[in-house]
This record gives structure tokens, sequence and C-alpha cells, in this order.
């Protein structure tokens, strides 16, 4: 791996220039924190960027992509096993019970079983968030799972650009010689525009009325919108298909679901034209934030009552729970999802890709576990763990020398909500510079930096898993200094970066 890149001040400042100019022009943009001004932003900013592609072994990178689709029907499958999300997500006896957020998500599920609905069809746009793991600065690198995302898993399209930006660096510089023996060939194609259209095309499809449209439930004054547009353009030009953006209060306006035939229509701000709805794609309704009362509560249970297909599904939703990420660490669990034909239908799945998925995961435990010995190991080990709540969307875990402290004020009760995994321990030495809008004089700053690679990927599938299209669906590179134990981009702790592979 490429340790230091230096084409020297004047070549940085000349990249800087290059790479924000080429930003603002193709899209990869952010709005800025006040910029989102009634009744459309005025201004944008380009998004936080590495000025130069990270370096990462071929083969991490081509593992990374041969998961996904085992991942895809994993997660499927266990956003379909009611028994199993139940006993660890549910209020009765899982999470759900001291997890106010994730009790109240399980509670509106178990609403709709109460009610008799059920979901024909689920989609999930995923992304599996990886790091490389180099123990003790040794010559083994592997590759391991930080995180399985199943809502709102963004940046897919500015990730495109980030890697298309790096292109034109490369075509056009060639990194003034920063890159000895650089070959454009090893800047891999990124994909995910299409890729995770696609994904919500096929679920259109499956619908099954052409005149339908797909539901963007949105934030309010979302700074990310570009990312959203890209694939709203992506819809319209590839697919021929409408996209409607609403918030969770807008929602709460204009959306009907009939009773009878469960069809959902939305009507439109403009034109007030009854719009039917295909599928509704979250990218909100993963925080406690996005529902500030119950009414916004009572409009996603609405939304799930309808026959339009969601992504995802808040079993899905759940799904996406780190609980169940530990408990899928425990032996004979993942085996019960992949191997055992007695309980689901095809793809067919073997003890190598079983071992290939265990490979990918660090040592995980629950808090609650072994009355207080979850607790007492996670605070003897502080040091190399990482803990981790039911939350998304960055700046919810717990690091190394603030563990004992939080230990020592977490009531017994919400012990269950936690898990504990071990850190990855990252390459040293690897370095990038850093460029964030409105940096002024500073420019492009330098730092040892730390990469997560995320791979998408898409799974539509109906009840029981039975029937499961699915597809890898592109990738996108999180550069972070290592002085930052969060990963979040949105949340400012990340800059958007792509990939040099290298051979080890």
């Amino acid at each position: 791996m490429v340790a230091s890149i230096d084409p020297g001040e004047k070549g940085i400042q000349e990249l800087t220039r290059l790479a924000t100019t080429y930003a603002l022009a193709h899209g990869l943009l952010y709005l800025p924190v006040n910029g989102v001004q009634p009744p459309a932003p005025t201004s944008a900013i380009h998004a936080p960027l590495a000025l130069f592609p990270t370096s990462f072994p071929r083969s991490k990178f081509l593992l990374a992509q041969k998961l996904q689709p085992l991942y895809n029907v994993l997660y499927a499958r266990v956003a379909t096993d009611e028994r199993f999300l139940d006993k660890i997500m549910g209020s009765v006896d899982g999470v759900g019970k001291v997890d106010r957020f994730t009790g109240q998500l399980w509670g509106c599920w178990k609403q709709l079983r109460d009610e008799g609905i059920q979901q024909g069809w689920h989609l999930g746009l995923f992304r599996s968030d990886y790091l490389l793991h180099n123990p003790d600065c040794g010559k083994e690198v592997s590759l391991k799972q930080v995180e399985f995302n199943t809502i709102s898993s963004s940046f897919g399209t500015l990730s495109y650009h980030a890697a298309a930006l790096h292109r034109y660096l490369a075509k056009s510089t060639s990194y003034f010689g920063a890159f000895p023996g650089f070959n454009l060939g090893d800047l891999p194609q990124n994909n995910a525009p299409a890729g995770l259209a696609r994904g919500l095309a096929e679920a259109h499809a499956a619908y099954g009325s052409v005149n339908a449209q797909i539901l963007f439930v949105v934030q309010p004054n979302e700074r990310n919108v570009f990312d959203q547009r890209y694939l709203e353009y992506e819809l319209l030009e590839r697919h021929s298909l409408h996209v409607i953006r609403q918030t969770f209060n807008e929602l709460a306006e204009s959306v009907e679901v009939d009773p009878s035939s469960r069809v959902m229509r939305i009507k439109h701000p403009v034109t007030n034209q009854a719009i039917e709805i295909s599928v509704v794609y979250f990218r909100a309704g993963y925080t406690p934030t996005d529902y500030p009362t119950q009414t916004q509560f009572t409009t996603r249970l609405l939304l799930e009552r309808s026959r339009a297909i969601k992504c995802p599904t808040i079993q899905l939703q759940l799904a996406g729970g780190k609980k169940v990420q530990q408990v899928l660490t425990k032996p004979g669990v993942l085996e019960s999802f992949l191997l055992d034909r007695t309980r689901w239908d095809g793809p067919d799945f073997t003890e190598a890709d079983v071992a290939l998925l265990r490979d990918s995961w660090m040592g995980m435990w629950g808090l609650d576990e072994d009355g207080d010995g979850g607790v007492e190991k996670a605070r003897s080990l502080a040091e190399k763990l990482v803990l981790k709540p039911q939350r998304e969307g960055g700046g919810n875990n717990v690091y190394k020398s603030s563990i004992p402290r939080f230990l020592d004020t977490l009531p017994l009760a919400e012990r269950e909500a936690w898990i504990a995994m071990e850190l990855i321990e990252t390459p040293k030495g690897i370095d990038n510079h850093l460029v964030r809008a409105g940096s002024g004089s500073q420019g492009a700053v330098k730092a040892e930096t730390i990469s997560e690679l995320g791979i998408f990927g898409w799974a539509l599938f109906g009840p029981g898993a039975k029937e499961i299209k699915h597809e890898e669906a592109g990738w996108l590179v999180r550069t972070k200094g290592t002085d930052s134990d969060e990963g979040g981009i949105a949340t400012g702790f990340s800059v958007l970066d792509s990939l040099l592979l290298v051979d080890e």
C-alpha cells in the first residue's frame, strides 16, 4: 500500500484547485449549513473530499464484492424470520423493551401483524462497511466488517462522482508523479447510481402499475440532497420513473391509503393530482430525531399499511440492528440462516460461504450476557473495544478509554441495548490530503488517515424470502483522520474518497 503521497506544495495547490472546480462542475455537492432557503436553495458547496485515491489491496476489494451477495440473502432471510426478530429486537423479549426507539418501531410492526397486514414484497438497498485489519502492524491484512446498513444507505451517487474526480485528476495530471508505477486501470469503475436505481426500478416493476411513482421520504432541510437527487435523475432518465419527495410532516397532510385495496396515493403539492405510489424509499426514519412526536410514527404506520413496496419495511430496518449483527456471530445462528435447507428455499450455500462471512467479523458480545460478565469483560478490555447502541447515522458509539466511565453510568436495564465489539486495528502510516469547503488558506489538509470501504447491494424478496432478486451495486470509500473514532460524512468526520487497487 502507498503510505505517503507528496507531489510538492505547488502540486497540492494545483490538484486542490482542479479537484474543487471539478466537484462544483459535476455535482459533487452539499448544501451549506444554513443554505436551505425557501422556496429553493440558492447556493451549494463541494462535498468533503480526499485529494488522492486511497490504495487498497485488490484481493480485499474483490472479497468485499464477493461477500455482498451472501449478505443480501442473509439479511433478506433475517427480515422474514419473525420469531427471530421478536426474540432479538422485540419489546417483550428483546432490545425493544429497554430501547424506546427500537421498541416503538417493533410496536408498529406488531400492530401491523395484529391487523393481519403482511408485506407482499420487501426492498433493501444495503451497504456493508469494512475496514482493513492489521493487528500489531504485521504483514497479514484482513477485511473486517464494521456494520451492515439496511436503511438510508447513502452516498452511493456522490461516491460515483468521487471516483470520477480521481480518474479525472489522474488523466489530466498523472498526479504529478505522486504514484510511481500508477496505472489508470487500477482505479475501479463505480456504478453505484445505476445499481441502486435498478433495485428501485425492479421493485416498481414488481408492484405492477405503470403509472405509479416512487416516493422518497426525506428529512426536512436535507443537506445531502444532491446524493438523493442524482438517484432521482437516474430513475427518470434510465427507467422513465418519476419521483416525489416528501417529509413525514408533509405526508401527514398529503397521503391516503385505501382501506380495502391498500393503494397509497399522495396529493401532488402543485397539481393536487392524486398520485399512486409503487415504492416508498426511506431516506429518513432511521433515527429518533425523525420522530419528534407521535404524528411521525402514525404516518410511518400508515405508509407500512399500504401495498406499496417499502425500502425498507420496518422488519428489514430492525434486521439491521447492531444486536442482530452480534447475535449472528454466535455459534450455529448464521448456519441456521444459510445452511438449513429445511427452512429456506434456494439459493444453496456451503460451509465455505459461512466461513467467508465469519472471517469478516470481529469478536462481539452483548453487555447483558452472563450476568455482569459482559460488562466486566468490556471494562477489562476497554482499550481494544467500541460499544454500539441500536442507532444509525454516526456519532453514537463509545470508544476505548471512555468505556469504563460510560459503564459506571449505564443503568442495568439498558445493558441489553448495547453490544461490545473488538476494535478493528487499521494499517498505520497512510497519508492523504483532505479538502473541506470553507477551509480557506489551509486548502488541503495533510493527515494520517483511515479509510472505510462500503459495498452496496440490493435485494427484492417476498414472504419467507422464498424468491430473492439481488445484486452487488457499487461501492463507496470514506476517509478520515486517525484522530477521529467516528466515521460519518454527514456528521462531519469523514470525506468522500475512492480506491487505487494495489497487489499485495
